[in-house]
């Protein structure tokens, strides 16, 4: 299970058909305490690029982009009692949305974890 990143920091991990999604531990140390998160509806069809979610911290609101395509199964509810688990663990917990993915090749065209940190 491979970690892929966008340069809008975003990470997606591909399980099966299943692609999990959140922010990198820097999206979430800009945003600052997280207070809100919501996700689009469940079986709303996207495409890489496209707003999924939305989070809100003391600073600012960020939208949350589709890293590829496909159709979102799951938006992390956990999130909507605690939001601050995308600043206390947002590759694991943190999640934000799961993805039935499209096009597994579009991973392909992401970024590596090497790629990233060079940014």
């Amino acid at each position: 299970m491979t970690t892929r990143y966008t340069k809008t920091h975003e990470w997606v991990r591909l399980e099966g058909d299943i692609a999990t999604v959140g922010i990198t531990a820097h999206a979430a140390d800009e945003l600052g305490e997280l207070v809100f998160a919501e996700g689009k509806d469940e079986g709303t069809e996207v495409t890489s690029g496209d707003a999924v979610a939305v989070v809100e911290s003391v600073k600012a609101a960020s939208d949350i982009y589709a890293p590829v395509g496909g159709i979102i199964k799951e938006f992390n509810t956990n999130l909507s009692d605690d939001p601050t688990l995308i600043n206390k663990d947002p590759e694991n917990e943190g999640w934000i949305i799961k993805l039935k993915v499209a096009d597994s090749e579009e991973l392909d065209a992401l970024l590596s974890a090497e790629q990233y940190a060079a940014l």
